[in-house]
């Protein structure tokens, strides 16, 4: 759920850590961020911080339901390859910018386009 991963204003990186069982630093490396960006209050802030943490969970809510949990969901993020991708994985896609093509993605495997 959204507001499990966040204070009730901003995505917060440390509920994200916390949920996912991982660090800080390693969730901003998941999202294309410099380790730092998590750190100071006003680069977590930032509009690009928060839009790039919003689209982690976006992606990992939306398939969470397939996999059971939020830690199965964030290991799928991580090392799945995505047909029709180059054998890029969700993590490397939203890395580069491209959280909308990832969800366009789930929802078609969701309505069997690539089943």
């Amino acid at each position: 759920m959204i507001t499990d991963f966040s204070d009730g204003t901003l995505f917060d990186p440390k509920k994200i850590a916390g949920l996912l069982r991982t660090s800080s630093e390693e969730v901003a490396m998941t999202v294309g961020l410099g380790k730092d960006a998590l750190q100071r209050r006003t680069r977590i802030e930032s509009d690009k911080t928060q839009r790039r943490l919003r689209e982690l969970v976006e992606v990992l809510n939306k398939v969470q339901p397939r996999f059971g949990s939020q830690l199965m969901a964030y290991a799928w993020y991580r090392s799945e390859p995505l047909a029709g991708f180059d054998g890029r994985t969700a993590m490397q896609l939203v890395q580069d910018g491209k959280a909308q093509q990832v969800l366009e993605y789930i929802d078609a495997v969701d309505a069997g386009v690539f089943a």
